[in-house]
């Protein structure tokens, strides 16, 4: 079996060292032990790093990406977390659109001064309401 360095591990991965060792900190990755002063691990860590990467990527905290993974390390994904993530990212992208689609608007209005543009107006009105995710919109 293979065993990379975290020197290694941190080449190959684009991942700096001193994140390989929190993320062990985390239960996250597992270290099979030490040559000289440098961890060691399997090469199977590769593949668990790209999981955490694409967790984070899509917006996980390292405590959920920690509950994908079974007591041995192997992956346990949760498909409704999965799920719920994936709306929440809709969510977002729905929002965000908005956001782009009125700033576009914004920056072509014809209109003499943007408070006079209609589209704007329901663009502040929006903002207001904290629908780009700014403030909370407050129960009626």
């Amino acid at each position: 079996m293979t065993h990379l360095d975290i020197a290694e591990v941190a080449r190959q991965t684009g991942i700096p060292a001193s994140t390989l060792r929190y993320y062990e900190e985390k239960g996250l990755i597992a270290s099979i032990g030490r040559r000289g002063l440098r961890r060691q691990y399997e090469a199977a860590v590769l593949q668990k790093l790209a999981l955490i990467g694409l967790g984070r990527a899509a917006g996980l905290s390292l405590d959920e990406i920690g509950s994908m993974f079974s007591p041995d390390g192997e992956p346990s994904i949760d498909r409704a977390v999965l799920a719920a993530k994936a709306d929440q990212l809709d969510r977002a992208i729905r929002r965000l659109s908005a956001m782009r689609d009125g700033l576009r608007h914004a920056a072509a209005c014809p209109a003499p001064s943007h408070l006079r543009c209609p589209a704007f107006q329901r663009l502040l009105k929006a903002a207001a309401s904290g629908a780009f995710g700014g403030r909370r919109k407050r129960a009626a």
